[in-house]
Parts: structure tokens; C-alpha cells; sequence
């Protein structure tokens, strides 16, 4: 049952970033917060301030907005090398 309800906060928060609402759960909005917390402060303002319930949708598999704890992380994500595309390595003498 747990994971169920972990699952479903996750889609609200994917849904809330999709709807562009996250300024209104996550004021700091270049800070990095997941997807779960913006879900479950989402549920909690449906109960105490009372927001709309956004219909879940399923999760994707690409991040469509990535969001960074802090600048620095941001950049040390873009800058670091990526080896995705090696396929082989071959040494000449």
C-alpha cells in the first residue's frame, strides 16, 4: 500500500511540474526537490489550502525539466563527460 501511495505522489509532483504550478509548492524554484516531495506538498495543500487534485499522469522516462540542488551542481552535471557513445577502444603502437 505503501509504495502505491509513494507512486501516486510521485505522479501529482510530475503533474504539477508539467502544469508549471511548481512556483506555488516550491517558491525556490532553481532548488532541486523531487518529484515525491512536490506530489506530497501538492496532496498536503489539496487538504489545507484547497488546491485542485491533478489527474496523475504516468510517469516519464526522461526528466522533462531537470531542476539542481544548487548552481554548482548544475554545472558539475552539464560538465562532466559522458561515455554513452564509446563503443570500442582500440590501442595503435
Amino acid at each position: 500500500m505503501a509504495a502505491l501511495v509513494l507512486l501516486y505522489a510521485a505522479a501529482q509532483g510530475m503533474s504539477v511540474q508539467i502544469a508549471g504550478l511548481r512556483q506555488q509548492v516550491a517558491p525556490h524554484w532553481r532548488r532541486g526537490i523531487s518529484y515525491l516531495k512536490l506530489g506530497l506538498r501538492w496532496l498536503q495543500g489539496i487538504v489545507q489550502k484547497g488546491r485542485q487534485l491533478l489527474y496523475p499522469i504516468p510517469l516519464l522516462p526522461r526528466d522533462p525539466e531537470p531542476c539542481f540542488a544548487s548552481n554548482q551542481a548544475e554545472q558539475d552535471f552539464y560538465d562532466q563527460i559522458w561515455f554513452t557513445r564509446i563503443r570500442s577502444l582500440t590501442c595503435k603502437p
